[in-house]
């Protein structure tokens, strides 16, 4: 039961002892009116102070009343006040996880991207490694294949070093023994010599035959002593050994010549590279 309840019981009680004193003075009064007036006077003296009593409780209970209703309107403010705060707090918290989610999923798309970029740059820099290992791979096999022509530059450097030596040497033998054979009245024309048709001994191979099987390149030229209008030999030893035919030299550089077949090859036979020429039948071993 509230206070205010309380109150309102008390203030009945009162009036019911009023009323209960009020008849009891009605029905007595036919009896002893004036034992009873007295009597009646004194309960209702007895129920006045009793009533202000009753009175005096009521308004302190309404001024607690009063009291209580400003202590609650203050808590009920300040419970209004706190649920603003707690509320603004909260708008506050919301924005704030929403900020934060925004970010996450933010930084998730970043992330997602970097790893992807990631992904990205790694196959990029695996394909780089790859074709830097053939790019060093193909410089290695061009430093070899460098080297390799170096030393033939300077192989064939050498050797036409020696050539021009050899050339050198023998035009002056040669203007020396023109100088001898004018001195003793004798022709310089060579094919007035009798016998320089003859080739030194000499074994070469075909290196390429012409599409109509009359001219060949041979391996061997000036430096191995021959000169145009020498006539060598031709043969085959695989599968069994045969002879080709002759050739005459009609074109003569330091290490290689031209020939032509003299009449046509033994049976028509087709001449290929790898064949056999020789100053002789049977070549030096």
């Amino acid at each position: 039961m509230t206070f205010v309840g309380k109150i309102l019981v008390m203030l009945i009680m009162a009036l019911s002892l009023l009323f209960l004193g009020i008849s009891t003075v009605v029905f007595t009064t036919a009896r002893d009116w004036k034992k009873t007036s007295e009597a009646q006077k004194a309960v209702a003296t007895k129920l006045q102070t009793e009533l202000d009593s009753a009175k005096a409780a009521v308004a302190a209970a309404e001024k607690d009343l009063e009291a209580e209703k400003g202590k609650f309107q203050t808590l009920t403010k300040q419970l209004e006040d706190q649920v603003k705060s707690l509320e603004t707090e909260n708008t506050g918290k919301t924005q704030e996880i929403t900020r934060v989610g925004n970010q996450v999923a933010s930084a998730e798309t970043t992330a997602k991207t970097a790893l992807a970029e990631a992904e990205a740059s790694r196959n990029e820099a695996i394909q780089l490694r790859e074709k830097r290992a053939a790019v060093e791979k193909q410089a290695n096999e061009y430093k070899l294949k460098q080297a390799e022509l170096f030393d033939r530059i300077r192989e064939l450097e050498r050797i036409l070093e020696t050539a021009n030596k050899n050339n050198a040497d023998l035009k002056d033998r040669v203007a020396k023994f023109t100088s001898l054979l004018t001195q003793h009245g004798i022709s310089t024309d060579i094919s007035t010599v009798k016998g320089t048709e003859a080739a030194p001994p000499v074994t070469g191979q075909v290196k390429r035959v012409d599409a109509s099987n009359r001219s060949v390149e041979i391996s061997i030229g000036s430096d191995d002593g021959l000169s145009i209008g020498h006539e060598l030999y031709m043969f085959r030893e695989t599968p069994r050994p045969e002879y080709l035919g002759k050739i005459s030299v009609i074109s003569v550089d330091p290490d290689q010549a031209v020939g032509r077949v003299i009449g046509t090859t033994y049976q028509g036979k087709k001449l290929r590279e790898g064949d056999i020429v020789s100053s002789t039948i049977k070549p030096r071993s």
